[in-house]
């Protein structure tokens, strides 16, 4: 459908993508006098734009209850095709002729997707704020030769890493008061008293404060935190975010030197949109920003290419027998476990009810090429049962680290559209031997923690998580300094494409274990600050 001339919108900047890079790269145009307009093809389902769900009353009681809204909000990308017969169908019900079909994509079923190099558990959020309405909302810095880019200097960096955490909020003290975290962080530490500063056993570095009007609640920070005032309808004649506007295409001039226009389908309406602008920056994830380009015939060789994802050993333990009978011992929480006894005389557990997370970080190092978070939190793997207390169950989550390889990738078919109409992408992904022994000294590094501080969960023993499921693909429209192995230059700008700008984890063009939204906040940071140059 071409757009309507009466549905055409012209703003200084138009943006793909509400997420946190999305929002960095908006506030930062509007307060610098530009008009903006951002698109997302997911839902508004908060006051605030892109605010993180988990700050609602019931998920901040009842933490596991939020895992089904996390598996609620996430879209596999590609689900191998299952052509096993089913023998025991009543003869007379319709079966495919296999024979003339190939294979078709149904909800994102792709005949094209080999399930032994696919990232099955590798999803999108199509929802205002995108994966930052349901984050962990951990912060920590890359380490600076194991992760970092070098396309930008080290000083650079700092000062980058520095606003992007004003920018999120980022802080490591508000869990500190927790009797369990000290429990946990105080066993970890001397457990793991070999290891220097600066990457000994410490605080998680998260997005969050603790709420003043009421501290047994925190506030996460999502999309809107990043906005600022633009969440609470400032800038109203320089600042647009609508929802449900999936944009399909970027139209280039006839020299392709530049994007002319963008179209979007109004999915709400049923209309479709031409949007012109000045400057056009795509920030919709790591498989959705190389689908909108592939699709817009925008294809440089790397797109899509080195493609790298985070191994994953994962185990939840209930806290070890002398840690929780060691709580009532401990003069610091003395008043704070009688008040509890007090209150609750029937509970065996000296935990208050109230008492906050654990949220404990063992960072990367060059001798530990992994990133520890002992912790819980919510996640769509990790939920316990309601007859479970979850004051005595620790999460422990160990991410691993892979090499960059042009054959790891992302594709899209010219064929098979995906349920939005988009060309379907399919995942070419293996571990290198170097990978794998990595991963394996990294399941033995967890397997010691876990050791220290309890017992296994019964059905939540140690092992490695699918493929693709801590939703950090990064490398797909990797910086660098070159268009032969790049996507964008340090500048996050399109090689060759004088008004566009890419944003998102897929630009980072290294093997990173570290959680990415802090670094890929920065590089739009970055951008920004070029592009208002």
């Amino acid at each position: 459908m071409s757009p309507d001339p009466d549905n055409s919108i012209s703003v200084d900047a138009f943006i793909v993508g509400s997420g946190p890079i999305g929002s960095a790269f908006a506030r930062r145009l509007v307060e610098a006098g530009r008009r903006v307009l951002v698109v997302d093809a997911g839902a508004k389902l908060s006051d605030r734009p892109g605010e993180h769900l988990k700050n609602a009353y019931l998920y901040q009681r009842n933490l596991d209850m939020f895992s089904s809204v996390i598996r609620g909000h996430l879209t596999l990308l590609s689900v191998p095709s299952n052509d096993q017969a089913v023998v025991t169908l009543d003869p007379a019900a319709f079966q495919v002729d296999r024979s003339k079909y190939d294979g078709f994509v149904h909800n994102n079923q792709n005949p094209d997707q080999d399930p032994n190099r696919n990232l099955p558990a590798a999803a999108a959020s199509y929802i205002v704020g995108g994966m930052a309405t349901h984050w962990t909302c951990a912060t920590p810095r890359h380490h600076p030769s194991v992760e970092l880019a070098d396309c930008i200097p080290t000083a650079e960096w700092d000062d980058l890493y520095t606003q992007a955490e004003t920018l999120l909020n980022t802080r490591r003290d508000a869990f500190e008061h927790s009797i369990r975290h000290q429990v946990v962080r105080e066993a970890l530490v001397t457990e793991f008293r070999e290891l220097p500063e600066p990457y000994a056993v410490q605080n998680l570095p998260l997005a969050v404060e603790r709420r003043r009007d009421n501290p047994r609640f925190v506030r996460w920070s999502g999309s809107d935190t990043v906005l600022g005032p633009l969440a609470d309808g400032g800038h109203p004649d320089t600042f647009d975010l609508q929802s449900q506007c999936l944009c399909t295409k970027l139209r280039l001039s006839s020299d392709g030197r530049r994007v002319e226009y963008a179209e979007v389908q109004d999915l709400a309406n049923w209309r479709t949109i031409r949007v012109d602008a000045d400057l056009f920056v795509i920030a919709c994830g790591a498989v959705l920003t190389p689908q909108l380009l592939y699709a817009s015939g925008i294809r440089p060789k790397p797109l899509g290419r080195y493609l790298c994802e985070q191994p994953v050993a994962f185990c939840q333990i209930v806290l070890h027998q002398d840690l929780v009978d060691a709580i009532e011992a401990d003069e610091r929480f003395a008043d704070r476990v009688r008040q509890h006894a007090k209150s609750r005389p029937h509970d065996p557990v000296p935990i208050p009810s109230d008492d906050p997370e654990p949220q404990v970080w063992i960072p990367v190092s060059e001798d530990r090429p992994w990133h520890c978070q002992i912790h819980r939190d919510a996640f769509h793997y990790g939920d316990v049962a309601p007859n479970v207390d979850a004051r005595l169950i620790v999460d422990l989550r160990w991410f691993g680290i892979t090499a960059p390889r042009p054959d790891n990738r992302v594709i899209f078919s010219d064929v098979h559209h995906d349920m939005f109409g988009m060309p379907q992408p399919t995942f070419e992904y293996s571990l290198s031997n170097e990978d794998r022994r990595r991963q394996h000294l990294m399941m033995r590094d967890m397997l010691r923690a876990a050791s220290v501080l309890g017992g296994f969960l019964p059905g939540s023993e140690p092992r490695f998580v699918d493929p693709g499921l801590p939703l950090h693909i990064s490398g797909t429209t990797r910086m660098g300094t070159s268009p032969d192995t790049s996507v964008v230059d340090n500048t996050s700008k399109v090689w060759g494409i004088d008004n566009l700008y890419l944003g998102g984890n897929g630009l980072i063009p290294t093997g990173n274990a570290s959680n990415p939204t802090l670094t890929s906040v920065a590089i739009a940071l970055k951008a920004a600050q070029h592009i208002l140059a």
